[in-house]
């Protein structure tokens, strides 16, 4: 448990300080609101239709490939920094994951997701 309280004082520290900031913010700045200030901001451009609409199965699918990609270089990364401690072992586990990803990846192209 002693291991752990400076984490636990950091966590302490920053939550004060989330706190703290939110309290001042609160008490030293003063609400104006306007119609304009309310509107709801989309990069300049006023908003169209309403939030409600739906999205292409392109966009979940660029999603998914992104998940995918992010994983396997989450999980390439430490393996290769302890490769030659796994041995022979590691690198045919390493071949399963990466089998299994590259299907996932198989997947995602046949179904048109590389296709812009």
């Amino acid at each position: 448990m002693p291991s752990y309280v400076p984490i636990l004082i950091l966590g302490g520290v920053a939550v004060g300080f989330a706190v703290f900031t939110l309290f001042v913010s609160q008490l030293l700045g003063r609400a104006r609101p306007n119609p304009q200030k309310d509107a709801a901001y989309e990069c300049g451009i006023p908003a169209i239709g309403t939030a409600r609409e739906r999205f292409p199965i392109k966009f979940y699918l660029v999603c998914m490939l992104f998940i995918l990609f992010d994983v396997d270089a989450a999980f390439l990364y430490p393996w290769a920094l302890i490769f030659r401690q796994l041995g022979l072992y590691g690198l045919v586990e390493m071949a399963v994951f990466v089998f299994l990803l590259g299907g996932g990846f198989v997947y995602a192209w046949k179904a048109g997701a590389l296709d812009w």
